[in-house]
């Protein structure tokens, strides 16, 4: 465990969480934690900091905790991503959060199946299960923001030119011309469709919101491999 993310539930006093050991699978001599024991600490969207486990209480680990320290600067990438099939979702929210993107919406697309849209995943609380984890794994204490768009066209037309007024505008498209190229440390707004690529008629929906196509070349990538990878392209200094 990289970080023990503490939500304000959690909290008993100021400085003492109250911990289920349910919250994590039983292992032997990492969870539950032995009195004493000094954990990487954080508050969600809040800072992070050292803590010590005081005493195994009522199934819960009592942990006392000092934060001292801000999280990690934010990735300045916002991302626009068609709704993948349930258990890859979990996997990309995941991978999302550790990477240090804040703000996703997750869109339609015609070759999205539409009983993805009817999954128990997309739960608020399953969403910020999998955020919070991407987050732990990487000492990070925001959690970003998720925003469900079920109607792509309204979305791109209506609020997608707001949202990504002063950034670079790509969609990563495998038919694409164009490679994609280093962003330096411009903010980014993203769109991934789904495995294949946005169909024509979707494609133009973006380019008249400003969005411009490029590829990582001419293998298609599942979105779960295309989001580090574009991500690393983009943002070399980051890695």
């Amino acid at each position: 465990m990289n970080l023990l993310l503490l939500a304000p539930r959690e909290l008993r006093e100021p400085d003492l969480a109250a911990v289920s050991f349910t919250r994590y699978p039983a292992r032997p001599g990492l969870w539950p934690p032995v009195p004493g024991r000094r954990l990487r600490v954080g508050l969600v969207d809040g800072l992070l900091g050292e803590g010590v486990v005081e005493a195994l209480e009522d199934a819960h680990v009592l942990v006392r905790f000092r934060l001292d320290s801000p999280p990690p600067p934010p990735l300045p990438l916002g991302l626009v991503l068609a709704l993948p099939r349930p258990k890859m979702l979990r996997r990309v929210l995941r991978g999302a959060a550790e990477l240090g993107i804040k703000r996703i919406w997750l869109v339609n697309a015609g070759r999205v199946d539409k009983s993805y849209w009817q999954s128990p995943l997309l739960a608020p609380e399953a969403i910020a299960a999998w955020l919070g984890a991407g987050l732990e794994q990487a000492v990070d204490t925001v959690l970003p923001e998720v925003v469900l768009r079920p109607r792509l066209k309204p979305f791109v037309e209506d609020e997608l030119p707001a949202i990504a007024a002063g950034t670079g505008c790509v969609i990563a498209h495998p038919a694409a011309s164009a490679p994609l190229v280093a962003a330096g440390n411009a903010p980014v707004t993203l769109a991934i469709g789904p495995e294949g690529g946005f169909s024509d008629f979707e494609l133009g929906l973006f380019a008249v919101a400003g969005f411009t196509a490029a590829s990582l070349g001419a293998r298609v990538l599942r979105v779960e491999t295309a989001l580090p990878v574009i991500v690393a392209n983009l943002f070399p200094a980051a890695r």
